[in-house]
């Protein structure tokens, strides 16, 4: 029987808990949370699962287990066996051997064998956030007290590090609703009153041209001045509109903040996934940062797609933008939707305004890819 928590152990939960701390996105910490557990108790397999209110999970992290592992392992578990028991009863399961479980229910033919099973509820009061469990003991004994003693630790820090981070999303979700408002107001405030009085004018223009030619005139010009004064305001009101987030986090935490909400606001499965970058520009960042959110509009409102992954990476001092939905697909060269024709159009404007390149890949059925690539500073 292992001896209880050492202070070898706490301290190794404590290095954990500052590497939890690191991150503020719920995926990330997560992540973190199992890696570090799975370190911690020389597992060989680790998992933490995150219920929804349907009886499967909303989000289900693994450690040791190949991405080509999972995808042939396929959908996310549902709420049964012994993950149930973890969840319903928030108690810790401690098993020689998961297979002679009676609760347990078998597992899709690409799951790796697992005997020796230890999991544990993260629980905030009397909610359960999460199933932390670990399989595969590395040694010849199996998990024992001084294992169980260890995770119940990890998963209470775990549980605050998780608290904090939904917390932090939730702020940043306000914060865009907030910004939206704003930026509706400016526009209204700057924008609506100068079309009022063009579209008033112009009336008056249309008025006059059969009785009084000269006025007419006078009054398409004034048209034309009107005019280029809602350009001017509105392009302001456009500069002013630089996402908050941009500055305060940069790119890349902008960017997964964006897809998070997206996720969890669409049935469509929103993936974000990036690779080491310099910081660029401003005008680049931005620019990336609204063609993502254009390809994402197209592909979740126009599309149909049930799957959308972003992705983000280094290109020499630049960046890669790749935009990949599994949605209806068009012809790019003849384009029928007005609005996602307007997008493209967008889309190129921006990428071309930053100094990048945009290209589009699709056929109908066969779903889009959007790469927009920006120099560095």
């Amino acid at each position: 029987m292992s001896s209880p928590v050492s202070r070898r152990g706490l301290e190794a939960v404590s290095a954990a808990v500052l590497a939890m701390s690191r991150h503020l996105e719920v995926r990330e910490v997560l992540q973190t949370i199992v890696a570090s557990a799975r370190e911690l108790l020389s597992a060989e397999y680790a998992a933490l699962g995150v219920p929804d209110d349907h009886g499967g999970f909303a989000q289900f992290v693994v450690d040791g287990v190949s991405d080509e592992q999972w995808k042939a392992i396929g959908p996310l578990p549902r709420q049964h066996g012994i993950l149930a028991a973890m969840l319903h009863e928030a108690s810790a399961q401690r098993l020689t051997d998961v297979r002679k479980d009676p609760r347990f229910e078998g597992w899709p033919s690409a799951h790796p064998d697992m005997s020796d099973f230890l999991g544990m509820p993260v629980l905030d009061g009397d909610e359960i956030l999460g199933a932390l469990f670990l399989a595969n003991k590395k040694g010849p004994s199996g998990f024992g007290d001084g294992d169980e003693a260890l995770l119940r630790t990890l998963a209470a820090h775990a549980a605050i590090a998780l608290v904090n981070a939904r917390l932090y999303e939730r702020s940043r979700e306000l914060t865009l609703v907030e910004e939206r408002a704003r930026i509706a107001h400016e526009l209204h405030d700057a924008v609506s009153q100068k079309l009022f009085s063009l579209r008033l004018t112009a009336q008056a223009a249309a008025a006059l041209v059969d009785r009084d030619p000269a006025r007419a005139k006078d009054e398409l010009r004034q048209v034309a001045v009107l005019a280029a004064e809602a350009a001017d305001e509105l392009r302001a009101v456009v500069v002013e509109m630089r996402p908050a987030a941009l500055d305060e986090d940069g790119l890349m935490a902008a960017l997964r903040s964006e897809v998070q909400v997206l996720d969890r606001a669409h049935s469509a499965r929103v993936e974000f996934t990036s690779c080491k970058m310099r910081a660029l520009p401003a005008a680049q960042e931005e620019a990336v940062l609204r063609v993502a959110q254009e390809a994402l509009h197209n592909a979740l409102r126009h599309a149909s797609a049930t799957a959308v992954t972003v992705r983000l990476e280094g290109r020499g001092r630049g960046a890669a933008l790749t935009v990949t939905d599994d949605g209806c697909g068009f012809d790019p060269s003849v384009v029928r939707s007005a609005g996602r024709h307007l997008g493209l159009v967008s889309m190129r404007d921006r990428a071309s305004g930053a100094g990048g390149s945009l290209t589009v890949q699709s056929e109908p059925g066969k779903g889009t890819v959007i790469e927009m690539e920006v120099p560095g500073g």
